[in-house]
């Protein structure tokens, strides 16, 4: 029973924790033009300061990785904006009633949510040509998160919204 319990925690914990993004860009860009990145000076995250460090790092890791280098006079500025909502719940149960007989039939059914709403967290990723400043780039990042999840939890969230964000980074030419 323990297993069994340990194991539908786990599903629970790994089914409502998946990673929405939605993106949008400029198609008429070279994204292979572009070598450097920073940070707005005066982004406002709406994160934590622990979170947004977090946050940071796992892009400044990924970004590095693909040969991107963070520089004094990038030719992309990010910004990063983040929101909490509370989400409505989406497990529900059906209860329905039905009856059939000589071609007459009919039915009803009734859906109870689950649980309460959940807390869910935005994360948008907007990419500034420095030059021309103009938004060339952008991802929306919806996921859920806990406010009494550990740090070790919040940096693998965050990472994993990164690693989910920039997974189409930087687009291809079509």
């Amino acid at each position: 029973m323990r297993k069994f319990l340990s194991l539908l925690s786990v599903f629970i914990l790994f089914s409502c924790s998946a990673v929405r993004v939605n993106y949008d860009y400029d198609k008429t860009i070279d994204f292979l033009s572009y070598s450097t990145y920073n940070y707005y000076p005066d982004m406002q995250s709406g994160l934590s300061q622990l979170d947004e460090r977090r946050l940071l790092s796992a892009l400044d890791s990924t970004l590095q990785a693909r040969g991107y280098r963070l520089a004094e006079e990038p030719e992309l500025f990010f910004n990063i904006i983040s929101d909490e909502y509370r989400g409505a719940p989406n497990n529900n149960v059906g209860v329905g009633i039905g009856g059939t007989g000589r071609n007459v039939g009919g039915g009803i059914s009734v859906g109870l949510p689950l649980g309460g709403p959940t807390l869910q967290r935005s994360i948008q990723f907007d990419l500034v040509d420095a030059q021309r400043d103009a938004l060339v780039w952008q991802a929306r990042a919806e996921s859920g998160l806990r406010d009494n999840a550990s740090p070790s939890v919040r940096e693998a969230k965050l990472k994993a919204v990164v690693k989910k964000v920039f997974s189409k980074f930087p687009p291809q030419p079509k």
